[in-house]
């Protein structure tokens, strides 16, 4: 901002200084600009912004045509520049010559010192023996401390030396003349010099809140146009940072402003916490007016204020000559000129400073003037009869730190809905005041307080513990309801297994029961000898066991045809079979433990067996039944079959078969096309 400012200025020559901070400037919004543009799908907002911002890299150019990578001016800025750089490079070369040579002639003739030879001035100069300092010729520049050493510029290099001083001279004009030249033609750029820096500045700024943020575990929370203040595990930064370092633990607090509860008067014993929460309420709420994050809970709700008025800490002044109370009063002053409804106010120890019931009466009309004008507000006391108005106000209400009786220590845990006391005697006997001394200082109050503060700390007391009963009650109940669905779980798996086993058990009793039947007709065919009747009661079994494959609908339909008469047979058996089960069931047991186990187990399966029928015949009867239309010489088989065969005759509601060794009868409801 200052280059840029002396840029601006007519005629005004920047110093190399200026130059290379408007190359930075420049290169580093440049580099900023590419990499926005480069990663546009991660940062839309950032690259939106420096896309508006019109890179000009002639500032650049005409900076590195004067200046090197140093930021010194280069040999070859001008013509004129490097001739007088090679005449002083030659000239120097001449200096140290012609130095050389005297220092040798002088040394052979014993006139130097042992040093021989040192600077003075950036001139090298002969250390000459002072016993000898009129046998060499030139300008004397020095003597040592001891006198013992005369320093001598020799004649030889004095010619060359001033040759030098002029071409230097000429160097620093034509250096100042490429300077201003330069600046002359950086001047127009001004405009967007000016952009880079605000580009920078805010690029910064914006870096510093992320960083900011991310190190407090900041977020954005519900910015509400309702006059609503929910801060939820609210963090005061500063204290968070500072503790996370020092590894301490840091206490959240919870505290919510709205129409129903617009000011909260927060009381408790001091060292409790108080100030340390009305500071956290208006920082963090200043803070999000200024676009940063907050350390919060996510859900955390804040309006915006037109107005934050503050009175936190002493302000006493000698320079000034203002007390503590005169202090209080002209901030009071202040409040009442520009309290209003869109106003948050927030008041640390309201009152003191005078005397207290004086100051507190004084303090009590303050609270009730803001309370009239609607404006949100947290002041902190400890004076009974602020407390006492807050609990009389419909729309305010008292707060207070929580404080452990027993161990004397504060927690630090904000607790909105009651006064709390200030624990002055118990907070004494902490601090090491003895016991005698506090003793002497209660007989010395009213009775009255007393005992009005110990009914408050008693309170205090009785809900401490009802607040540890009721979080052993929710663990105990949590821990209840987690065992309650481990149970369940584990009643399910169970439950599957013991439907996989019995739909195996099924499975194989079926299948024994159909190598019986398949065995008798073996014996038979063995003992007789006739194809025919195999095949007939062969294709018989088959049909019976189809159609207890064949979906519910179907079994319906085909069981109330009289004609049907092997279904109803099956449907029948099945039913006896189900009915003797049942009638088992419900015999009185009279065996031991085993049986009774057996017999429960066999009940359950036959629930489950009636539930998993009951679930296929529902899904059988929501299915859709489509109408297949078969043709001659259609590929088919039985439901559920293996063998495939073709059509060759249809009759109304029947179809010939032809299994290549054999034809059958069926019907069509038996049957599916393939």
């Amino acid at each position: 901002t200052e280059v840029l400012h002396q840029l601006s200025i007519e005629n005004s020559v920047l110093e190399l200084n200026g130059f290379k901070k408007i190359k930075h400037v420049c290169l580093t919004t440049e580099a900023i600009k590419r990499f926005l543009k480069k990663f546009d799908q991660f940062y839309i907002v950032l690259n939106q912004y420096a896309v508006h911002i019109p890179y000009e890299d002639q500032p650049v150019i005409l900076i590195d045509s004067v200046l090197d990578r140093f930021g010194q001016v280069k040999d070859d800025a001008s013509q004129e520049l490097l001739h007088l750089r090679k005449s002083i490079l030659k000239v120097k070369s001449s200096i140290n010559k012609s130095f050389s040579q005297a220092l040798s002639r002088y040394a052979q003739a014993d006139f130097l010192d042992e040093i021989r030879e040192s600077v003075v001035d950036n001139k090298r100069v002969l250390a000459v023996k002072a016993m000898h300092r009129k046998k060499v010729k030139g300008v004397v520049m020095g003597q040592s401390k001891t006198g013992s050493i005369v320093y001598i510029e020799p004649q030889q290099t004095l010619e060359f030396a001033q040759e030098l001083s002029s071409l230097l001279y000429q160097e620093m004009e034509e250096v100042k003349r490429l300077l201003k030249w330069l600046t002359n033609a950086l001047r127009p750029f001004i405009t967007e010099l000016t952009q880079y820096e605000e580009f920078l500045i805010q690029v910064d700024v914006w870096h510093a809140k992320a960083h900011y943020a991310y190190a407090m575990n900041g977020v954005r929370p519900v910015i509400t146009k309702e006059r609503t203040l929910q801060l939820i595990k609210a963090y005061h930064p500063l204290l968070f940072l500072d503790h996370q370092k020092q590894k301490k633990k840091t206490y959240p607090q919870s505290i919510t402003l709205d129409q129903n509860s617009r000011i909260i008067v927060i009381s408790g014993p001091n060292a409790g916490g108080k100030s340390i929460t009305l500071k956290t309420v208006g920082l963090l709420q200043l803070m999000t007016q200024s676009g940063l994050l907050i350390p919060v809970d996510p859900s955390s709700e804040l309006c915006l204020f037109k107005r934050i008025l503050t009175d936190i800490g002493d302000h006493q002044s000698i320079e000034n000559h203002l007390s503590t109370y005169s202090y209080r009063l002209k901030q009071m002053n202040y409040f009442l000129k520009k309290c209003q409804k869109d106003s948050l106010f927030l008041i640390d120890e309201f009152g003191t400073g005078s005397d207290p019931e004086l100051g507190g009466a004084l303090a009590e009309t303050f609270l009730e003037e803001f309370y009239a004008r609607e404006a949100f507000g947290i002041i902190t006391t400890h004076y009974t009869n602020l407390k006492l108005l807050a609990n009389e106000l419909p729309y305010a209400t008292n707060a207070n730190m929580l404080f452990d009786a027993q161990s004397l220590e504060p927690m630090y845990q904000l607790f909105v809905g009651e006064a709390g006391s200030s624990y002055t005697f118990e907070v004494a006997q902490k601090n090491g005041i003895p016991y005698g001394l506090i003793n002497r200082a209660k007989k010395k109050i009213a009775g009255g307080k007393v005992r009005f503060d110990k009914t408050i700390a008693n309170l205090q007391k009785e809900r401490s513990g009802l607040r540890h009963l009721s979080k052993s009650l929710k663990e105990q109940e949590q821990s209840a309801k987690v065992q309650a669905e481990e149970l369940a779980q584990t009643q399910q798996k169970v439950q599957e297994k013991l439907e996989r086993y019995q739909e195996v058990f099924d499975a194989n009793q079926r299948l024994l029961i159909l190598g019986r039947k398949v065995d008798q007709l073996a014996v038979r065919y063995f003992n007789k000898w006739t194809k025919k009747g195999l095949l007939d009661a062969l294709f018989k079994l088959v049909m019976q066991e189809n159609s207890k494959r064949t979906p519910k609908t179907k079994l319906q339909a085909l069981g109330d045809d009289p004609k049907n008469g092997a279904l109803q047979k099956a449907s029948s058996a099945d039913a006896k079979c189900t009915e003797k089960q049942g009638k088992d069931q419900s015999k009185p047991n009279s065996g031991n433990k085993k049986q009774a186990y057996d017999q429960e187990l066999k009940q359950e399966v036959a629930q489950l067996r009636a539930s998993k029928r009951a679930k296929k015949q529902k899904e059988a009867e929501q299915k859709p039944e489509e109408e297949v239309v078969f043709t001659l010489g259609d590929r088919v088989r039985m439901i559920d079959g293996v063998a495939v065969g073709t059509i060759d005759k249809i009759e109304k509601n029947k179809v010939i078969v032809n299994y290549g060794t054999f034809t059958t009868t069926v019907k069509k409801d038996y049957i599916e096309k393939l």
